[in-house]
């Protein structure tokens, strides 16, 4: 992140000028963003901004208003995407299987996933064209937690979530999640939600075989402040402003 300037001056030569970065941004009007700027509302780079003037650079300040980050550079594309069972998490795929690519072909940007998913488990993936964002979201010192929701034989008894999150033993090292919880129990089927922050490959599988519940199905229904909602498999939409803007925050941009 930027260190706080010094930006209340009518006359800078660079940069796009505050009111109409907010436009764009989809916050408010140029004349309500202009209202905004006026009252003390809009920080750029931790200072407070008044001056109508003042000019800034979408690609690297960060605003905010009433405190809530801002995500200003329109050129960068963030997409939620619910990856279907049996694609591929690779962009194309010499072997021809179906893969993410074949999702967004009518996309112009260059995408990269922000991790991957198993080839059988469904649910949120992020697609973008920020090669950085990609990288950090990616990176397990941001920690950014994800959850998952997974059929597994029941009937599921208390002890298993008190095991996973006390944390067990895998043949990688010890492995937790941050939360679980038994959604469903009907018969011998259950369903279960289980937060981590771990990225290990099949980090979720491991888990749950290991303590005496092999997944029979698994879906990702959240990452971070991203939610899977109601997106139907196979589509995608635009993260909202304050979903990139609250992640953004988690992974330092």
């Amino acid at each position: 992140m930027n260190e706080p300037t010094d930006r209340q001056t009518e006359d800078q030569p660079t940069g796009v000028r505050l009111q109409k970065v907010l436009s764009q941004a989809g916050v408010a009007s140029r004349r309500a963003a202009e209202d905004l700027i006026r009252a003390g509302r809009v920080e750029v780079n931790g200072q407070v901004v008044t001056i109508l003037g003042t000019r800034v650079d979408p690609s690297r300040d960060v605003v905010r208003v009433d405190g809530e980050r801002v995500p200003v550079d329109v050129s960068k594309v963030y997409l939620a995407l619910n990856k279907p069972r049996g694609v591929v998490s690779t962009m194309s795929d010499p072997q021809g299987r179906p893969c993410l690519g074949d999702l967004v072909r009518d996309r112009k940007e260059r995408l990269y996933h922000v991790g991957r998913l198993d080839t059988d488990t469904e649910g949120l993936l992020l697609l973008v064209n920020d090669g950085e964002f990609a990288h950090r979201m990616a990176h397990p010192s941001y920690e950014v937690p994800k959850t998952y929701v997974a059929e597994v034989p029941g009937p599921v008894p208390a002890r298993v979530g008190r095991m996973l999150r006390a944390g067990i033993e895998l043949e990688d090292g010890p492995a937790r999640v941050d939360s679980f919880r038994v959604l469903q129990q009907v018969g011998r089927r259950a369903m279960v939600e289980l937060v981590l922050h771990e990225g290990r490959k099949h980090i979720v599988r491991r888990m749950l075989a290991e303590v005496g519940h092999p997944v029979r199905r698994l879906a990702r229904t959240a990452i971070g402040p991203v939610k899977l909602g109601n997106l139907r498999p196979g589509e995608t939409r635009p993260l909202t402003r304050r979903e990139l803007g609250q992640l953004l925050d988690a992974v330092g941009l």
